[in-house]
């Protein structure tokens, strides 16, 4: 599998040269639609949303990084001493005032994409809008596959990452476990073959995502990110008809987990139900 870069390409390219076979692209200019495109920098969130509260906590005194500490942290990271990795803001709940400058959030090829329904917004699904910040050195502790069986967007806005995807189908190479099937046991940075004799027969493809460009990562697809200077993305997930089966056993899953089976059930059922009225909507759509 390549990842291929492509410019100006059709929605309808994309639904079946990428969307339909699940393999990665990145579109090289398609953020050029959003007015954050070109505009955001470190010293504008500092200018901006100085005080605005990361989602991940400070180890030293327990509080949440602000928005101008986290921009500090990853303008000083090194490959010798990164940042903590990824730092995140909730973008819908924390920053909402950027809402305005990521339209349209779809880019005007992520559609369908059920988890902007109102249905399905009411549900804890895993489809949270994130700004990703990071410093040199700052690397994804793992390799994954997103829950619930969703696409991923990654609009890389500033500076440059560098990416590692695994075809579908290497669970067995990535010691994934019926357990923790989203999670990979080996550090694909410096990977152990003793412990992991299996890894030798993964086919990892890597490649650098740079400012103004957009990593489409097809559901079920491997990844991992290492960022190569101070980086600021936006990602976002998607569920249509097409990861709708797998996004439901992940539903019965996780909320078993979480919860009795009494719960689960009534999570799957609404979860069933919603899934049900998109399809009809996007029947409707797709007939004017």
């Amino acid at each position: 599998m390549e990842v291929q870069r492509k410019s100006d390409i059709s929605y309808e390219e994309f639904m079946e040269e990428h969307h339909n076979p699940g393999i990665p692209v990145i579109f090289t200019n398609a953020s050029k639609v959003w007015k954050a495109n070109g505009l955001l920098t470190p010293d504008w969130f500092r200018e901006h949303y100085p005080n605005k509260h990361s989602d991940v906590n400070d180890k030293a005194t327990g509080k949440p990084y602000t928005m101008k500490e986290v921009m500090d942290l990853v303008e000083n990271s090194s490959v010798e001493n990164p940042a903590p990795y990824p730092l995140t803001f909730d973008i819908t709940h924390e920053i909402p005032e950027m809402l305005d400058l990521l339209q349209p959030m779809g880019l005007n090829y992520a559609k369908p994409n059920w988890l902007e329904d109102k249905a399905f917004k009411r549900g804890n699904w895993g489809g949270i809008l994130e700004l990703f910040v990071g410093g040199p050195g700052g690397k994804f502790p793992y390799v994954h596959k997103d829950y619930y069986h969703l696409s991923a967007w990654i609009n890389q806005l500033y500076g440059e990452k560098r990416f590692t995807v695994f075809p579908r189908g290497q669970e067995e190479f990535l010691y994934a476990t019926e357990k923790n099937q989203w999670r990979s046991d080996v550090n694909i940075f410096e990977p152990d073959y003793n412990k992991h004799p299996k890894f030798k027969h993964a086919t990892p493809i890597s490649f650098t995502v740079g400012p103004g460009e957009t990593l489409y990562i097809p559901f079920g697809v491997w990844h991992s990110a290492y960022s190569l200077t101070p980086t600021i993305s936006v990602a976002f997930d998607q569920l249509n008809a097409k990861n709708f089966p797998g996004f439901m056993e992940d539903v019965w899953y996780f909320k078993n987990q979480e919860s009795s089976k009494v719960k689960a059930l009534a999570a799957y059922v609404y979860a069933m139900g919603s899934g049900a009225m998109c399809k009809i909507k996007d029947s409707m759509a797709s007939s004017k």
